[in-house]
């Protein structure tokens, strides 16, 4: 896509956004033909958001587990762009008001310690874990907009960045226990409200940073040392419909919380 058309629909998706509008798919002239389409508009809705939110500083992988997949009737992974003010401290409050529809995911968060070099190879657990070091456990801020998802059209849920909305991280360790085998619990309020495994994301959450620097790879584009990268989450979504607070512990990394209010 051109990058005035791929522009035109970035103000599509912003306007949309600020009129606090239901997510819908782009319509004609806005709407992308293919992947590399949404990812174009991607680019320029993430350019557009900057002066508010900040610079980049790492990504979201989504879609990598099987009940999120079959939630969103998807069967592949997606990517979105983190923003430097989006990034919220453990412990603190966000309100529901801020969103159209707040969602939280709770997942396993990498860092990366060096730059990943961008190939025409694919990259796999094993390629990647050389880059990684810290892991820790993390919740990702989604703004559905309140879509309907029988029918969901994933190349304006990937033009819209992925519905990615904020991440909120505990701290990192620099070493971690077998990550496919680790389980992870969600609780709200105390209660226990799910739980998944490293596993439930592509099999080992390096699969998702794999996939995800393989993806930037054919763009032309690598991830960076520094940058945290959301592998994806070990169970579906939860949706706060009042005022809560939400932890998600894994075994061995530690644990995460955010309060909605």
């Amino acid at each position: 896509m051109d990058q005035l058309a791929a522009r035109r629909a970035a103000e599509t998706l912003l306007a949309a956004h600020q009129a606090n509008a239901q997510f819908a798919a782009l319509g004609a002239p806005d709407r992308p033909a293919d992947v590399a389409d949404a990812y174009d508009i991607q680019q320029s809705f993430v350019a557009l958001l900057r002066a508010t939110h900040g610079d980049a500083v790492g990504y979201k992988v989504g879609l990598t587990s099987a009940a999120m997949q079959t939630f969103c009737g998807i069967d592949h992974p997606i990517a979105g762009v983190v923003l430097a003010r989006r990034v919220v401290p453990s412990g603190a409050a966000v309100r529901r008001a801020d969103y159209g529809r707040i969602g939280l995911e709770f997942e396993i968060a990498v860092r990366l310690k060096s730059d990943v070099p961008v190939t025409g190879m694919p990259f796999t657990a094993e390629s990647i874990a050389p880059h990684i070091d810290g892991v820790c456990a993390a919740i990702e801020i989604v703004d559905d907009r309140s879509a309907d998802y029988a029918g969901l059209d994933v190349l304006s849920l990937v033009a819209d960045n992925s519905w990615n909305a904020g991440i909120v991280l505990s701290e990192f360790s620099n070493t971690w226990p077998d990550l496919a085998a680790v389980p992870g619990r969600a609780s709200k309020d105390s209660a226990a409200i799910g739980e998944g495994h490293g596993r439930d994301i592509l099999g080992h959450p390096f699969n998702s940073v794999a996939w995800l620097a393989t993806q930037l790879a054919s763009r032309g584009a690598g991830l960076k040392k520094g940058e945290v990268v959301m592998t994806g989450a070990v169970m579906k979504t939860v949706f706060p419909d009042a005022a809560a607070r939400y932890r998600f512990e894994l075994e061995g990394l530690g644990s995460v919380e955010v309060r909605v209010a």
